[in-house]
């Protein structure tokens, strides 16, 4: 059944036609660890899939030699040819770099490598290309979203209500928001509970590593160099690029029944099947290469669940639909103060 999860209905609380005002409410408990107990039961041998992918970081320095090849080229060419790099950057570069974001997000949960050292030495490799740092940001509150699904104290995935409230519901808001995302999901940290903390030995690292790169860059080959890198980075993850609808993919819903979505489309093979949201979050444990052969192995468990065709088609639906807001979120933070 292919369905968009912000169709209107009874659970979204927008029968009337009206757009929401609030997250939608919900008790209900996280999915994911109630399917994951429930696959290995009926299919054990899903657990042969948890463990590490090595081949990753050979993608990854694959990846960023060419990301570094082609922002060299750009940079001997001049500044002159600046709309070259933010053409070659949304074309090229934000495949590239999503992707090595998708490394990132691997190497979080320590699925490409046995050592936890190692992970964070793989994500830093793969966040060079980025020109800012965000490999150990990322991976101080990623975790929380895992745990914490849903959660507004918690989950740093939730937009802030001030964003929902000032960009959420009109057209040049919604679009200034996609642009923008990157900078939304910086501002996002403060809010958060429990969180680990930001600042440490490997954001130093972190920070230094990918400071040298640019520096290196900038010497060698002059300021466009470094222009296509950024731009890569914008549009991997906003920039109105259709890659910046996998974020609205993943949890935006009407539906409490259902808060996580997948898309199969092709281009999960140049976003390292990060489409595979459902069975990532049921097995944070498998390594990105081996979610299709989850979803394969369990058809009974993901086959009926609702899911999106298209990256692009999204990211125009979100934008120019007045009931698809910033607010089209499940939040479970009442339910989980009431619990704690």
């Amino acid at each position: 059944m292919k369905l968009q999860a912000f169709d209107r209905g009874p659970a979204g609380g927008a029968a009337s036609g009206a757009p929401l005002n609030s997250f939608i409410p919900t008790a209900l408990p996280r999915p994911h660890p109630l399917r994951r107990r429930a696959i290995l039961a009926a299919h054990p041998e899903v657990g042969k899939l948890i463990g590490h992918d090595p081949m990753t970081a050979v993608i990854t320095l694959a990846a960023v030699a060419g990301q570094t090849l082609i922002a060299a080229g750009l940079g001997v060419l001049g500044l002159s040819y600046w709309w070259l790099a933010l053409l070659a950057a949304f074309c090229i570069g934000a495949f590239a770099n999503h992707a090595m974001f998708v490394v990132i997000h691997d190497a979080t949960h320590n699925c490409i490598f046995k050592s936890n050292t190692l992970n964070k030495w793989a994500a830093i490799l793969a966040d060079l290309p980025n020109s800012v740092p965000t490999a150990m940001g990322f991976r101080c509150y990623h975790m929380k979203h895992h745990s914490h699904l849903g959660d507004y104290d918690y989950d740093a995935d939730l937009p802030s209500h001030w964003e929902a409230r000032l960009l959420g519901k009109s057209v040049l808001g919604k679009a200034a928001w996609m642009f923008i995302f990157p900078v939304f999901q910086l501002t996002r940290l403060g809010r958060l509970k429990g969180s680990v903390p930001i600042w440490g030995k490997w954001t130093f690292i972190n920070g230094v590593c990918v400071f040298l790169y640019d520096l290196a860059l900038l010497v060698c080959f002059g300021p466009n160099a470094l222009l296509y890198l950024f731009a890569s980075f914008w549009f991997s993850v906003g920039g109105l690029h259709p890659l910046g609808a996998r974020w609205l993919q993943e949890h935006f819903t009407s539906d409490p029944a259902q808060e996580t979505f997948d898309y199969y489309g092709p281009l999960n093979w140049v976003a390292l099947n990060i489409g595979y949201h459902n069975e990532h979050h049921d097995f944070p444990d498998v390594p990105w290469s081996r979610l299709p052969q989850l979803k394969a192995m369990a058809p009974e468990f993901y086959a009926h669940l609702k899911t999106h065709k298209s990256w692009a088609g999204l990211l125009l639906k979100f934008i120019f639909d007045p009931h698809f807001t910033l607010y089209t979120r499940v939040d479970r933070s009442a339910a989980a103060s009431a619990g704690r």
